[in-house]
């Protein structure tokens, strides 16, 4: 049944590929609106409703075909689902819903404690505290890691 398979998505490519060409190739309603208000070629505004050409026609034709092939590989690909015992038995996706496990809750987040007073680090960090004597130029300068990040700028 691989076989039948390939075929199918074989023809489905083909009739895609020709309805698009079909389709710009063809020539569009709209395309004399210009002429039914100005020079009166045209008897109706979009033209004559029965009349149907060799390319609506073959267009109408692969339409089908593609359909049909794209009805054959959908019930192609749910009787190997059903026939492999996945899914439920063919049930589709919905059959599974609510026979796992439900998924564990995450771990709670604990935000971090505030900078100790005199801008050491916080408490639950786990490197040594720098000394926040100021510079040789007068100023106190900090690393970025001890810098509080909830001041606004």
């Amino acid at each position: 049944m691989a076989w039948l398979n390939s075929l199918l998505i074989v023809i489905q490519v083909i009739c895609a590929v020709s309805i698009i060409v079909l389709i710009l190739l063809q020539h569009g309603k709209g395309a004399d609106m210009g002429a039914a208000f100005g020079s009166g070629a045209s008897g109706s505004l979009f033209g004559a409703t029965g009349s149907a050409n060799f390319l609506s026609r073959s267009t109408a034709v692969l339409a089908t075909i593609f359909f049909l092939t794209t009805i054959g590989l959908a019930y192609m690909t749910t009787a190997a689902r059903s026939s492999a015992g996945r899914g439920g038995g063919g049930a589709g996706v919905m059959s599974t819903v609510g026979k796992s496990s439900p998924a564990a809750p995450a771990a709670p987040v604990t935000p971090l404690a505030p900078p100790a007073a005199g801008g050491g680090q916080p408490a639950n960090s786990s490197t040594p505290a720098t000394s926040t004597a100021p510079a040789a130029g007068g100023s106190e300068t900090k690393s970025p890691a001890e810098r509080p990040t909830d001041i606004p700028k």
